[in-house]
């Protein structure tokens, strides 16, 4: 079989498109359909149908692009792999990460990670959880954070850090007079959202639902920054996690509250790829996200 047939294939059926597949291969789109058509002919076996620009894979088809998921996975297993070993003393981490644990807690692992390895460079891009699970699995990231756990038997999950849920306010709300809340002093407020299928947005839901009480739902943001900068400006309250606002805490800007009794939380969990191989530099920063899991514990519990 000839495998750059197969990996046009493989990469025109996992796009559905035939002009995105040339254009992530850097080849023509006439170059993509003749070697769809050469490793349908060596076969006598349609492995895929067009319907206009979308591709659609046949039984056969189905088939094939199973065994060649496999086989570009090893290969970027094996690659993955001499990289590790040619960059044993000076090297690349790629990590992804949700926004609020690679904007709030990350940089308190890298800092001392990078200090003590100024050989290594390391770099963060902050994805949605999904797509940070997507690219572990794919091997475009060393290691991954996510903002809840993932079902996938091609990676291992660990939870690194359980931290607190506030309500954040200006410090002259009504509010404040209180010191802890409980769900039905959210009743009638305002509330700054973060986006539907976020976690703190589920865990709103949870509390409306549960309590039976009613906000006022007035904002909606994917971003925290934005969502801090609206409360300070009086639009409403917000439901973050605790290191999230702390700056602002700090400076007067912004009052957290905690709920009465049992702390409102949430998880964040560390992804890699099961079969990525374990280098010394991988190692080092997985013994610095565990070191600096266990410290946080210990100072918020």
């Amino acid at each position: 079989m000839n495998l750059n047939q197969l990996k046009i294939f493989y990469i025109a059926a996992k796009r559905g498109n035939l002009s995105a597949a040339a254009k992530e291969l850097y080849i023509t789109q006439p170059a993509v359909t003749k070697a769809i058509q050469r490793l349908q002919g060596q076969y006598e076996v349609k492995f895929v149908n067009r319907f206009g620009k979308k591709l659609v894979l046949t039984d056969a088809g189905r088939v094939l692009y199973a065994i060649a998921e496999k086989i570009f996975e090893l290969e970027r297993l094996a690659e993955d792999g001499i990289r590790d070993f040619q960059k044993q003393k000076k090297g690349h981490i790629r990590i992804d990460s949700s926004e609020t644990f690679g904007a709030y807690y990350l940089p308190s692992i890298i800092s001392p990670f990078s200090k003590s390895n100024p050989q290594i460079q390391v770099s963060v891009n902050i994805l949605p959880t999904d797509l940070v699970a997507q690219d572990t699995v794919d091997l475009k990231n060393d290691l991954g954070f996510v903002s809840y756990p993932i079902e996938n038997d091609k990676l291992s999950i660990r939870e690194v850090l359980k931290d607190r849920f506030v309500i954040i306010v200006t410090p002259d709300h009504p509010l404040t007079r209180k010191k802890c809340l409980t769900p039905k002093d959210l009743n009638g407020q305002a509330m700054i959202m973060h986006e539907k299928g976020s976690v703190p947005h589920e865990t709103i839901d949870t509390l409306i639902r549960e309590n039976n009480i009613s906000l006022f739902k007035y904002m909606e943001f994917s971003n925290n920054e934005a969502i801090k900068r609206a409360v300070e400006e009086g639009a409403g309250i917000a439901l973050v996690s605790q290191e999230v606002a702390k700056k602002e805490i700090q400076m007067g800007k912004l009052t957290a509250l905690p709920f009465c009794g049992k702390h409102l939380t949430r998880k964040f969990y560390m992804v890699h790829h099961k079969d990525k191989h374990i280098s010394q530099i991988f190692q080092r920063l997985i013994d610095t996200v565990n070191q600096w899991s266990a410290a946080y514990a210990s100072h918020i519990s």
